[in-house]
């Protein structure tokens, strides 16, 4: 098989299995009772989500092992390589466009439909809504190829003289070209005038990945930068905000009462705005009362939960109580080592990505000294700072949508999400995999380097044609900074009070 490693293609076959257990054991544990034996369609769009999610992001480590089946080659080109990285890359991220813009959205527009409709008519409903937003997608990514879909290239032409071939070869600093007289090559001596734009069209799969790349980056920035900040200052705020000791029964009997008074206050709202929407009332104003309900009843499972963690019952309270000691504990060190990790992120972005030249390879260099002990040990530390990414995106998601009305809540809960919260959280879960490739990619470049990802990403995606100077000038990894430096603020100054719930809606008679 000359260079071809077949270890290579078992290790991708048995993480791909896991990767698919995987996400099965996450549906079925984090399932709403509701959803039991029924919501095939949406529970099969999820699990194989899920798995193009986590299989994108376990492809970059895997493009890094591919790339070094080559590593003795004299070029890219004088070996097999084992798997064909590029072919995958656009297949899997193709996938990942159909099932952001298309099948979640199907799925999610056929589990919400009316449930007194037929099978037949909600089918129908969700066509209509896909096959809308397909034509205008069809019609946008058609116009946007035809006239921009180029890539520019900034290249110099050089030329140079002849000289015969050595004898003997001497290189050093100040000789690093062939000849005696010649103390700089061609490429240093070139003049300004010689740099040209090399222009070609790019390939219609490679220009759909770039701009759900861009559409991804935005809410990466957004959520991301948020994120990484909230992640683990949330869990050290959880801990600092535990229930400290086992409160008495009139205590607990005064708690359950309030939160029984205000339960029965969310439950007449909430009927209240099932009648509005009876009559055909669903403007503005309904709008926000649903989503000040939804935000309410977040807030008061959130008070539930802690009622029952500051006085257990039953039999086994005395363990309950240790269990959740152990737990508050548990966060406490997560939220050290999340605070450490997105340090260290913020600190690699602004070292290696926003200072030109970069002041050091930082963690490029660490995970290549991780390779040295361990062949897989720097791939595991790379693949842990990409899906952490990923978990900031998620934990900035849930973030801003408690505190900005026009981001509707999808909550996920061990054994109580709704299939509509989990279709929504893996289609961004999936648009922005894109993104942490992307930005993976470009802050790991030294790492990564010469890999078909690279290729894509680095390449192609940074000079194309109108998009190409949002990667110029940094525009998304300093978004990233900022967000993540003013949401540390708002933490020092906030978030270690809790807010009180309002429990006010303004409903129309």
């Amino acid at each position: 098989m000359g260079d071809f490693n077949l270890a290579l293609v078992i290790v991708a076959i048995v993480v791909c299995v896991i990767v698919f257990i995987s996400s099965i054991y996450l549906l079925v544990n984090y399932q709403h009772p509701d959803d039991a034996n029924q919501a095939y369609f949406p529970k099969f769009v999820v699990v194989f989500g899920l798995s193009i999610a986590m299989i994108s992001i376990l492809m970059l480590p895997a493009d890094v092992a591919n790339r070094h089946a080559c590593r003795h080659a004299i070029y890219n080109g004088a070996c097999n390589l084992t798997l064909p990285m590029k072919d995958l890359w656009l297949a899997v991220y193709i996938v990942d466009a159909i099932l952001v813009f298309f099948v979640i959205p199907f799925a999610m527009f056929f589990y919400e439909g009316d449930q007194e409709n037929t099978l037949g008519k909600r089918i129908k409903s969700a066509l209509l809504w896909v096959v809308s937003t397909a034509v205008v997608c069809a019609l946008v990514l058609g116009i946007l190829y035809g006239v921009i879909g180029k890539v520019d290239f900034s290249v110099r032409h050089l030329a140079s003289g002849t000289t015969s071939f050595p004898t003997s070869w001497q290189f050093s600093n100040n000789q690093p070209c062939i000849g005696n007289t010649a103390r700089q090559c061609s490429a240093f001596t070139a003049s300004v005038a010689s740099e040209k734009t090399w222009t070609m069209r790019t390939t219609f799969p490679e220009y759909v990945v770039a701009l759900a790349t861009i559409v991804g980056s935005v809410l990466f920035t957004i959520f991301g930068g948020v994120g990484i900040a909230c992640l683990p200052l949330g869990l050290i705020t959880a801990f600092i905000r535990r229930p400290k000791a086992v409160i008495t029964r009139s205590q607990y009997i005064k708690e359950a009462t309030e939160l029984g008074k205000k339960a029965r206050e969310l439950k007449k709202a909430a009927d209240g705005l099932r009648q509005e929407e009876k009559n055909g009332a669903k403007g503005r104003a309904w709008r926000k009362n649903v989503k000040a309900v939804e935000k309410e009843l977040l807030q008061l499972e959130e008070d539930v939960n802690l009622l029952e963690e500051a006085y257990p019952q039953g039999e086994k309270a005395e363990t309950a109580w240790a269990f959740t000691v152990l737990g508050y504990l548990a966060k406490f060190i997560l939220g050290i080592i999340g605070l450490i990790v997105s340090v260290a992120w913020i600190a690699h972005i602004i070292i290696y990505l926003l200072v030109d030249p970069p002041l050091s390879p930082f963690l490029n260099e660490v995970f290549i000294k991780l390779d040295d002990v361990w062949g897989l040990l720097g791939t595991a530390a790379f693949a842990f700072f990409c899906f952490y990414l990923l978990l900031a995106v998620i934990a900035g998601a849930m973030m801003l949508g408690l505190k900005l009305v026009f981001i509707t809540i999808h909550p996920m809960k061990w054994g109580a999400t709704l299939m509509n919260s989990f279709l929504f959280n893996v289609g961004l879960i999936l648009l922005c995999s894109i993104s942490v490739i992307q930005f993976c990619a470009t802050a790991f470049g030294y790492y990564a380097q010469a890999t078909a990802a690279q290729e894509i990403f680095g390449h192609t995606l940074q000079s194309l044609r109108g998009i190409k100077y949002l990667y110029k000038y940094n525009v998304f990894q300093i978004g990233f900074v900022i967000l993540a430096g003013l949401t540390f603020l708002y933490y020092i100054a906030f978030g270690w009070r809790r807010k009180k719930p309002s429990a006010r809606f303004q409903l129309s008679s």
